[in-house]
């Protein structure tokens, strides 16, 4: 197989949108993706992961801080086959099966993204899976990093079993950290199979929270967005010790710490290659919470939406 970049413009079919709005705003279009430039692979899309960070973008929510260029195309982590690779790209050839971040762009049959951030997808790890990995764990080890978080340490995580929350907890688990995880009570037991400390959210969190960590929590992750991050920042002794990835206008009001990815230090590869550590020892937990088919973006992105998931949503394309 050649490892010479492919022909010029590709057509490409996908979901996406031409106004902010609600899911009905979301349609299959039509769009011109290039060749692949220096340090760029395109990648034929067997799977794309669903994030709350769509819905948000989609709605217009984010405007400040993810501005999209109209017709758009959502979708930041894929896993596929290398079709064709940009100048300078000498770590992938045509045919290789890969996962990893993009920007933007994954709910297509191809996309473009940066070979520095893809790692080789094990032949074990299917397309589904393998899609749910990237954001989830980049996401989780920025946090464990920006937090500060030690062997040693207990640390708070609203929305614990979620996506984020998941690798949050097996990050933890391998790095000696104690984990408190809100949950609803059908999680709890989830949780504990992942050695997380399982509490109720809701009224009463607080005490809830005191009744397992006497003496109180080191840090806080906030990886729900319900509105916690003063009593977060009680528990934790200080908003220094608060991280949140949900509640960004939450975060301006409280002075708390807001990270959506834009850190400039790049979590990709040791975030990736540390899940595929555990998935390689057989300790890796990644629960689907739905797999549906790319057209059905619009009922994927309704529930992300609602909340409550465990594990993530995962488009398939066919």
């Amino acid at each position: 197989m050649s490892n010479t970049p492919g022909p010029g413009t590709l057509p490409v079919k996908a979901i996406g949108f031409t106004e902010y709005g609600g899911v009905d705003v979301l349609r299959p279009i039509g769009i011109e993706l290039p060749a692949p430039g220096p340090g760029q692979v395109r990648i034929a899309v067997r799977a794309v992961g669903v994030n709350p960070l769509d819905h948000k973008v989609r709605s217009g929510a984010l405007t400040a801080l993810f501005p999209v260029t109209f017709p758009a195309v959502l979708g930041y982590e894929v896993a596929g086959v290398v079709e064709s690779v940009g100048a300078g790209v000498t770590e992938w050839r045509s045919g290789d099966e890969v996962l990893g971040a993009v920007h933007g762009g994954g709910y297509a049959d191809h996309v473009l993204a940066e070979a520095g951030r893809l790692v080789r997808k094990p032949a074990a790890l299917d397309w589904a899976r393998a899609a749910a990995v990237p954001v989830a764990a980049e996401t989780a080890w920025r946090s464990l990093d920006l937090l500060d978080v030690r062997s040693g340490h207990t640390l708070l995580v609203h929305g614990a079993a979620g996506g984020v929350g998941t690798l949050v907890l097996q990050f933890a688990r391998a790095r000696g950290i104690r984990v408190i995880g809100t949950a609803s009570e059908a999680n709890h037991g989830y949780l504990r199979e992942l050695g997380a400390v399982p509490v109720a959210y809701g009224e009463g969190l607080a005490g809830r929270v005191r009744a397992v960590a006497p003496d109180g929590v080191d840090r806080v992750l906030d990886a729900a967005g319900t509105g916690v991050l003063p009593l977060s920042a009680e528990l934790a002794g200080g908003v220094e010790h608060v991280l949140t990835i949900a509640d960004w206008q939450g975060a301006e009001q409280h002075g708390v710490r807001f990270s959506g990815g834009e850190s400039t230090v790049t979590y990709d590869r040791p975030a990736l290659n540390g899940a595929l550590d555990l998935f390689a020892a057989g300790d890796l937990t990644l629960p689907l919470h739905r797999v549906l088919p790319l057209t059905d973006a619009a009922e994927a992105q309704a529930e992300s939406a609602r909340g409550h998931l465990r594990g993530k949503i995962v488009l398939i394309v066919p």
